[in-house]
This record gives structure tokens, sequence and C-alpha cells, in this order.
């Protein structure tokens, strides 16, 4: 059993399924901590919320790599609609993962900064709370087309159009 998922971790596919809620599900624990956090004027929860936001923000690169890994082979075993769906999943990976970075940076520096500018903590904090909103969005967007790749019981719609210059060769 231990050898098979040793075995499985050598493939990006699985890898990449694996991994991919952790920016989605950590931002929103994160974000739920971090209002508690803020409610409460706790600096210390404050501090590890931003942490789990950063870790949460900066696992969408490994995310993103092993799905980029994988994609030629999930490419060819999905059907028509299935890879349709791949190409606007990754098209959307590829245009917003800037959100996640951003993110991670926003978080390292309202825990940081404040510790040579005090006055900061809380502006800083509540920007990266805001922002985490923005890079859930962004990050249920790019879910959003992931999730219908394997799953046709999730296809109410057809597949967005990608741009050509956009796509896989």
């Amino acid at each position: 059993m231990i050898a098979l998922f040793l075995q499985e971790l050598h493939d990006p596919k699985y890898v990449h399924v694996l991994i991919n809620p952790l920016p989605i599900y950590g931002l929103v624990i994160g974000i739920i901590g971090l209002i508690i956090a803020l409610i409460q004027r706790s600096r210390p929860a404050q501090v590890a919320t931003l942490a789990l936001i950063f870790l949460a923000a900066i696992s969408a690169w490994p995310v993103a790599h092993y799905g980029e890994e994988g994609y030629d082979i999930a490419l060819s075993l999905s059907d028509d609609p299935g890879g349709a769906w791949l190409k606007a999943h990754e098209h959307r990976a590829d245009q917003l993962i800037w959100s996640f970075y951003v993110l991670a940076a926003l978080a390292v520096a309202a825990m940081v900064a404040p510790l040579k500018w005090p006055k900061l903590r809380v502006s800083l904090t509540s920007i990266t709370l805001a922002f985490a909103f923005v890079a859930l969005g962004m990050g249920g967007y790019i879910a959003y087309a992931g999730g219908r790749v394997r799953h046709p019981e999730f296809r109410h719609e057809p597949p967005p159009a990608v741009p050509v210059e956009e796509e896989k060769e």
C-alpha cells in the first residue's frame, strides 16, 4: 500500500490532483482565521493565520507545476469536451497564477513589516485579507474549469473558447 502510494507520487497528474485543493481550502481557512484574529485584535493569531495564508498561496506554485507536467497525458486521456475544459483550465491558471504569488508576498509583508513599522500592522493585514478574497475568487474560477475535465456530470454548459494562440501545441 505505501509502496503503491510512493510510486504514484512520481506521476505528475496524481500529485496535481492530490495537492490542487491546498490553495483554495487553505485560503478559506486562513481567511476565516484572519477575520477572527482581526476582530479579537490578537497579533499572534494574525501572524499565525497570515502564515497559513502564505502557505496556501505559495502552494499554488507546485499545483501549477505538476498540472503543467501532466497536461499532455491528461489531454490524451480526456474526451473532446474534457480536453476543451482542460485547455480552459490551463489558460485560466496561466493568466491568474500571479494572484497567488502577490498574496504570498502580501502575507509576508504583513508579518514582517510591522516589526519595523508597527503602524502598518492593521492596514497591511487588512490589505492581505482583502486580496485573499480576490485570489480565492481567481482560484475558484481556475478550479471551476479543472473540475469539468474528468467529470462530465459537472458539465452543464459547453467549455469556454480559448484563444488559439494560447492553446498548447
